[in-house]
């Protein structure tokens, strides 16, 4: 059985319990492809580099099988007994542990993954999902829109609020925290979550619309739940967290505990890059997504498809918002289709040096059913952050009404500032 090439079978069919992964393989010098693909099923399911006498007839029934090869992409099926179905962890272990390391690959990256059906059942998926956020700010044709109060660190508690307000009055839907920003001595959680929630609520009365603070989070898993029954108790619908730098488990757990609370869970990616940015070796972001709305991230950052400052092109990003908007994905000669149930769809959020001037192209690319956050680009308006935040909503109005920015521009002056300082 450990001759590795019986890893490999063609004319194998998977079957509807599998786990399937595509991976991008590229082997070293004077290794074959089939061959490097064979160890990579061998060592992520029951093999060894050597033989050994322990084998059974289990190991033998629940061994990994190449069974599709289209260089440099091979499909591997996973028998579900390989796997503690409700433990994220222990699967990536399995299918994204030591393979990466080996030595007769010179390159391996995990591109894609399909879940079966008894997978999907052992997990929860987003609590609120696109469709309640939708209804929770009462928005349903236009994006959500938001900004990140910046600088990311040093201000205090009450300037930090005032941002916020400023944001919320101009016309912004969200405030959200940076990903490094936690309980630092010169602005804690909990005083910036006071201080920001009775903001919030004044903009509210102001504006007549619905707003929402995104308070990070991030943190031990039990501070974060802490922090998470902090925000709730002062009348906060969202959770932030960090899910790489906390990791997939931390992301369970508050899954778990939120259950029942109606709290949205949004997912911040921040180094996601370390391994997702090479596209011949680590992990893609479309596979980190997919894991996110299987577990229950209500909101995921996935890019902005080529507008702004972020790393990453159109087809990708939107093949990453089908994965995590969608039903039911397509197939391809190199993707996965996933079926995803009764799974609830996760919000896709755009951010990363974003304008006013961004929003038809935007738009363009990833429709309206994202949410776009704006950091330097509302902040960064010569008159601050208020005519910032009215430049953001009035340049999604003229592409709701099919008008030109510029034109449009011509009777509001925040936009025609915004456009003059980054077009």
């Amino acid at each position: 059985m450990y001759d590795t090439m019986n890893f490999i079978d063609k004319n194998y069919e998977p079957k509807d319990s599998d786990l399937v992964c595509l991976f991008r393989i590229e082997p070293s010098e004077k290794i074959s492809l089939e061959k490097a693909a064979a160890n990579v099923a061998k060592e992520s399911s029951v093999g060894t580099w050597t033989h050994i006498g322990t084998v059974n007839e289990r190991a033998e029934r629940i061994k990994a099988r190449v069974f599709d090869i289209n260089e440099p992409y091979a499909k591997i099926a996973y028998p579900k007994e390989l796997f503690e179905l409700d433990n994220v962890p222990q699967i990536l272990s399995s299918i994204a542990g030591n393979i990466f390391g080996m030595k007769l690959l010179k390159n391996l990256r995990f591109e894609d993954v399909r879940f079966p059906p008894e997978l999907l059942e052992k997990h929860r998926g987003p609590q609120v999902g696109l469709e309640n956020i939708r209804k929770l700010f009462e928005v349903e044709k236009r994006p959500l829109l938001g900004t990140i109060v910046k600088p990311k660190l040093g201000l205090g508690s009450k300037s930090h609020a005032e941002v916020a307000y400023r944001a919320w009055k101009g016309g912004l839907d969200i405030v959200k925290d940076d990903e490094n920003l936690s309980s630092m001595a010169f602005n804690t959680f909990e005083r910036r979550v006071d201080e920001t929630m009775h903001l919030k609520e004044k903009a509210e009365k102001e504006t007549g619309e619905h707003k929402e603070y995104m308070g990070n989070i991030t943190a031990p898993v039990s501070e974060m739940k802490r922090r998470a029954d902090y925000l709730i108790g002062k009348g906060s619908n969202y959770v932030m967290i960090d899910i790489v730098t906390t990791g997939w488990s931390a992301l369970q757990d508050m899954r778990e505990y939120l259950e029942g609370k109606d709290i949205v869970i949004h997912c911040h990616r921040a180094g996601h890059a370390a391994f997702t940015r090479n596209k011949k070796h680590g992990m893609s972001m479309l596979t980190v997504a997919k894991f996110t709305r299987l577990i229950g991230g209500d909101q995921l950052h996935i890019g902005t498809a080529g507008v702004g400052k972020m790393e990453g092109d159109e087809d990708k990003v939107l093949r990453i918002q089908e994965a995590v908007e969608s039903r039911s994905e397509n197939e391809g000669e190199i993707k996965l289709a996933q079926n995803w149930k009764d799974i609830k769809k996760t919000a896709a959020v755009a951010s990363g040096g974003l304008h006013p001037g961004d929003i038809p192209k935007l738009i363009g690319r990833m429709g309206k059913n994202i949410v776009a956050q704006f950091g330097g680009g509302c902040h960064g308006h010569p008159d601050g952050t208020e005519p910032g935040a009215r430049a953001i909503r009035q340049a999604c109005d003229a592409v709701l009404e099919g008008q030109d920015l510029e034109k449009y521009a011509e009777k509001n002056t925040e936009l025609k500032d915004a456009l003059n300082k980054w077009c």
